[in-house]
């Protein structure tokens, strides 16, 4: 599988944004949330999706250094990256996917954030 984390994967766009924050389930696991949209199952009107989008983000109600909010998304790119072998069976491989980071501590590694996401993929029905 393509382990690369290309532009066209990643989420921007606010009218995706929107369109996943109206109608996208939650689903939470310890330290993550996701809110996902599988356009798979129920396609939408003057909206075509060729492959998954992913986002991250993370409060700056927590974090209030820039410095840590971007480690902490840099780690969740990265997780997202390297285990995209279960994540697009679980979540679609046409949907738009936004992960958070709710906890008000800061990871210590990457093993982690990684044992967090997989458990979260695992988890989902």
């Amino acid at each position: 599988m393509n382990q690369k984390y290309p532009k066209k994967e990643k989420l921007k766009k606010k009218s995706e944004i929107d369109l996943l924050f109206a109608k996208g389930k939650w689903h939470s696991c310890g330290n993550l949330r996701i809110i996902s949209m599988n356009l798979e199952q129920k396609p939408q009107e003057n909206f075509e999706l060729k492959n998954q989008k992913v986002g991250v983000s993370v409060s700056k109600k927590y974090f209030k250094k820039a410095v840590d909010r971007n480690r902490i998304k840099r780690l969740l790119r990265e997780s997202y990256r390297l285990n995209k072998s279960i994540f697009i069976p679980k979540f679609g491989a046409q949907s738009i996917s936004m992960l958070f980071w709710v906890s008000k501590e800061i990871p210590r590694h990457y093993s982690e954030v990684e044992q967090e996401f997989v458990k979260l993929c695992e988890s989902k029905k």
